[in-house]
């Protein structure tokens, strides 16, 4: 059976494991049905998620054009304290900013190799925990905008990582912590302005279970540019990544843009 279409992350179902799907244009595909499964992955092209054309994608599935002026790449997506919506100053369009920025965001901890802190839209929430991998995660805040969540994140980033160790979290070596009581300790270093914000008694912890047979002992990252044809057996998916036998590991969303088949 053979799947083609435009690389896209993953969309995720929260359940006990997380249910993953690869979506194209015109069929879908559940990928928890491919485990212990030979798979082979052939590149094909590229085509920009912004403005469709067949143009070497750039990054984050955006051609060069695209992503040095779409509104959706701007500097305060990967920095939310650059975002400056709630002040009706514009970046590079002020009603998508507002339409993004002027919304619940939620800053929390996260495990996925060691303890981090982040930030993420109240909507999306477990998805962006699934996405980076995390076996746990709490909120520590939900504030009105993107901004607030901005400054809260860099002032716990003294205490805290901001990113995630990609290799251990695939071999899933993870520093076990209390995130409960991590949370309680976050309250000392919150901002002035969200401090009205924190409650001691809102702290939810989220469990995740991903679809693994077996944990790589090391990882090797597939890179179509270099490796357009790729085959092996699915071991796990984990994150944004496929996990195969032989210890190589496929993140989708470096490759969102790529025109890519699925052979089964």
């Amino acid at each position: 059976m053979t799947y083609e279409g435009v690389l896209t992350k993953m969309q995720t179902e929260f359940a006990n494991p997380i249910q993953y799907y690869l979506v194209f244009e015109n069929s879908f595909l559940n990928v928890n049905q491919l485990l212990d499964k030979e798979i082979e992955i052939s590149f094909q092209g590229y085509q920009c998620l912004n403005c469709n054309k067949k143009k070497k994608i750039f990054r984050q599935g955006f051609c060069y054009d695209c992503f040095m002026s779409s509104a959706a790449v701007g500097d305060w997506i990967m920095k939310p304290e650059l975002s400056t919506a709630h002040l009706d100053i514009e970046d590079r369009d002020l009603t998508y900013e507002k339409r993004v920025q002027l919304q619940p965001h939620i800053v929390y901890l996260a495990l996925s190799s060691e303890i981090k802190v982040g930030v993420t839209r109240g909507t999306q929430v477990p998805t962006r925990w699934i996405d980076q991998g995390a076996i746990q995660a709490i909120p520590i805040v939900e504030v009105p905008n993107r901004y607030l969540a901005g400054i809260t994140e860099v002032a716990l980033k003294n205490q805290y990582a901001d990113k995630t160790n990609w290799q251990k979290m695939l071999k899933n070596e993870v520093t076990q912590l209390d995130l409960v009581q991590q949370r309680l300790k976050t309250k000392q270093y919150l901002p002035d302005e969200v401090q009205e914000y924190f409650s001691e008694n809102n702290s939810k912890l989220y469990e995740l279970h991903y679809p693994v047979l077996e944990y790589p002992k090391k990882v090797t990252s597939l890179n179509l540019d270099k490796s357009p044809n790729f085959q092996g057996r699915l071991s796990g998916i984990k994150g944004q990544y496929l996990l195969f036998q032989d210890g190589t590991v496929f993140n989708i969303r470096t490759f969102e843009g790529y025109v890519v088949k699925f052979q089964l």
